[in-house]
């Protein structure tokens, strides 16, 4: 409500001759000005996707309590989820899956994460505030990149919450479809307890073969 009154007493100053102007434009893109926070939640893991998410929060439906996703508990986690897809104006998940990030790397499938979770907003942002100090190169809207974003912008926390709380179901789910190695307690990340699942069981389809304790078993011919 408060951007909608801020934006009349420019446009009524507007005649019909200046229609179609520079200053009009302008105005224009000032009123549909969607700023996405984007994140990522799974980098570091040996096993499973990596999953990107973009939110654009709506200003007159605030959400009280938004940080860091790796700062809240997963109580506090599961009970913002549904608040941010119930009262963001857009938001998009995606997942990239282990073959990816093995064909292009780790780096280079979370970038592509960010763009395609960008393309997946509708209304489609016309900035990005994204996490961390990298941007990908084929953005479709200007971004910033910013250090602790997660923590910092609102947009961003939204993102890091649905994006983790993906990715942590879908590593709960691969726990019962490949039972031994924990993937419901770790998530993927290389704990004592991951560590020593793979050296007595041998990496399995979902672990990522470019990641170095997991390629050093595949070398010696260890597969699930």
């Amino acid at each position: 409500m408060k951007a909608e009154a801020s934006l009349a007493p420019l446009t009524s100053i507007l005649s019909p001759k200046g229609r179609g102007s520079k200053r009009e434009k302008r105005v224009a893109q000032y009123a549909t000005h969607y700023v996405a926070g984007v994140d990522e939640a799974g980098r570091g893991p040996l096993a499973g996707p990596v999953v990107v998410a973009a939110v654009i929060l709506d200003a007159r439906r605030p959400i009280e309590g938004l940080n860091d996703s790796k700062k809240l508990s997963e109580t506090k986690r599961e009970t913002l989820f549904p608040l941010i897809v119930e009262r963001a104006l857009a938001y998009s998940v995606v997942v990239i899956e282990r073959e990816e990030i093995d064909r292009i790397n780790i780096f280079q499938a979370t970038m592509a994460g960010m763009t395609r979770a960008l393309l997946g907003l509708t209304p489609a942002a016309t900035e990005a505030l994204i996490d961390g100090n990298r941007l990908p190169k084929d953005l479709p809207c200007p971004a910033r990149a910013i250090v602790g974003g997660d923590a910092l912008e609102p947009s961003i926390s939204a993102a890091s919450i649905l994006a983790k709380v993906s990715r942590d179901r879908l590593m709960v789910a691969m726990d019962t479809q490949f039972p031994g190695y924990g993937f419901a307690e770790h998530k993927g990340y290389p704990t004592p307890v991951h560590l020593a699942a793979l050296q007595r069981l041998g990496p399995c389809v979902e672990h990522r073969r470019s990641f170095a304790p997991v390629k050093l078993l595949l070398d010696q011919g260890q597969l699930f």
